[in-house]
């Protein structure tokens, strides 16, 4: 009810019928957007849709209260007396509700109002406020010596200050508690008032709105919770980047090159290696490449990629090259070599499919034996041009039963050669929309009068990396060079 503080001032027009209904029109169309975007959130029950929903829930409450609020804008200050509260006439009358008009749970049965009259004992209070803390009418209104037997036990005190403070020193009244209705159920208001100072300046009269704020604190609570949990995960998420990262550079060559391999010899290799990061820090795949000196003097260069990625990709990847690194020290040749490691995959605590590409050099011979599963085929520089070499037969790694059979491929090379081993995510990240992955390789080949010119293996390296790195790139990647040398 309007305090008599306000009885002398001079009062603002009310706004016109027509614009108080646009402003409704606009704030409904509002919450229909509004809802419509918590559907879509509702979908998925991650920490951020969760947060999504919280923030939607709440901002459909605050619509739905500044449409009530709008609404009674519009009508205008109620024309009829005011009834006692044991008065009924028909129902929705003890609820605050017009006739026929059924329950919505809106601001309009939300919010009730009370004044204390200090002079004469008066209570009054409105229906309203009645059904927000759950009593019956016919008990009558509480006085203000009573009304803390409805507050919760540590709330009090701030209640008994807030009155004190309005009777006393005539502050506003802003402040929220909790109640406990008679049905057992606690609800949250919101009080504002003011005092009513007679014409001595004295306190004559109290008066006090309260609004039921409990579904609102609710929604601003589960927006709380919902982003401390997005934090958690973020940190969670910052955290497993972090040890995938390390795991990685424990498990992949400490070296970039140049590498000299077989030194002793007639022709030598030159070799470097890299890994290119993947622009999105959280798709850290298990794409590896090794180049390992064996003891008879040969070499073995490879490059593979493993499905899936953070620490399950990297320590799965760490798991291959250890087996790969051992069973190449013990003489087994490619193709063994990569039904052996088939074998492991298939095994393995977390299934997991990958590709490999296994090269063996002889620097006596000057012979490349290769095999591969389910990856690009080396590319090899000659002469200022570039090809790749025809692929022999062999399925990904843990996609079939053990005893696959993988098979060889030889190529004589010559001094001066280039080898270029990587992994499908090199040419992969650069296709275009629709294109396919020998396509994006041809830019590589593209690169041969340019290789022809480097100076080593690690120029070689550089040049790949400039052309197909950079922040934007979707997966990360892998490459070896390794140039065929004289013995000089």
């Amino acid at each position: 009810m309007p305090s008599p503080l306000f009885a002398e001032r001079p009062s603002q027009q009310p706004p016109q019928r027509g614009q108080v209904d646009a402003l409704i029109s606009q704030t409904r169309r509002l919450r229909g957007e509004v809802d419509a975007v918590r559907r879509d959130a509702a979908a998925d029950d991650d920490p951020r849709a969760r947060w999504q929903r919280a923030l939607c829930d709440l901002a459909v409450h605050q619509l739905d209260d500044l449409n009530a609020h709008l609404g009674q804008l519009r009508e205008g200050v109620p024309q009829q007396p005011s009834r006692r509260p044991d008065e009924e006439s028909g129902p929705g009358a003890r609820d605050g509700r017009p006739l026929g008009e059924e329950a919505t749970g809106s601001l309009l049965t939300r919010v009730g109002s009370a004044e204390w009259n200090l002079l004469t004992d008066e209570v009054s209070w409105s229906d309203e406020l009645y059904r927000i803390v759950g009593r019956s009418p016919g008990a009558g209104p509480m006085s203000l010596d009573e009304l803390p037997t409805l507050v919760f036990v540590e709330d009090q005190p701030l209640l008994t200050r807030l009155v004190t403070d309005c009777l006393v020193d005539g502050k506003p009244i802003d402040g929220e508690f909790r109640v406990v209705r008679a049905d057992g159920r606690v609800r949250t208001l919101h009080m504002a008032g003011e005092p009513v100072l007679d014409g001595e300046g004295r306190t004559a009269s109290m008066w006090a709105v309260f609004r039921d704020v409990s579904e609102l604190r609710r929604s601003e609570r589960a927006v709380r919770e919902s982003r401390e949990s997005l934090r958690l995960r973020h940190e969670q998420d910052r955290a497993q980047q972090r040890l995938a990262v390390e795991l990685q550079e424990a498990v992949l060559p400490a070296w970039r090159g140049p590498l000299r391999l077989a030194g002793n010899g007639p022709a030598p290799l030159d070799a470097a290696g890299h890994h290119l990061a993947s622009g999105d820090a959280g798709r850290m795949g298990g794409d590896w490449y090794d180049v390992l000196e064996l003891p008879d003097g040969s070499a073995l260069l490879s490059v593979g990629d493993l499905t899936g990625h953070g620490v399950s990709a990297t320590s799965q990847t760490a798991m291959l090259l250890g087996a790969l690194r051992g069973l190449a020290l013990a003489g087994i040749r490619p193709g063994a070599l990569l039904g052996h490691l088939n074998q492991l995959m298939e095994a393995a605590a977390q299934p997991a499919l990958g590709s490999a590409l296994c090269c063996h050099y002889d620097p006596a011979t000057r012979t490349l034996t290769w095999a591969q599963a389910g990856h690009p085929a080396p590319l090899l520089f000659r002469d200022g041009t570039g090809r790749a070499l025809d692929r022999p037969e062999g399925v990904l790694l843990g996609a079939t039963a053990s005893g696959a059979a993988y098979e060889e491929a030889r190529v004589p090379l010559l001094p001066g050669d280039l080898l270029l081993l990587h992994t499908d995510g090199l040419t992969r990240g650069e296709a275009a929309v629709g294109a396919d992955a020998p396509g994006a390789a041809e830019r590589l080949l593209a690169l041969a009068p340019r290789m022809a010119r480097a100076r080593d293996a690690r120029d070689c390296v550089r040049m790949v990396v400039e052309e197909t790195g950079g922040p934007e790139r979707a997966d990360d990647a892998c490459v070896v060079a390794a140039r065929v040398g004289d013995t000089a």
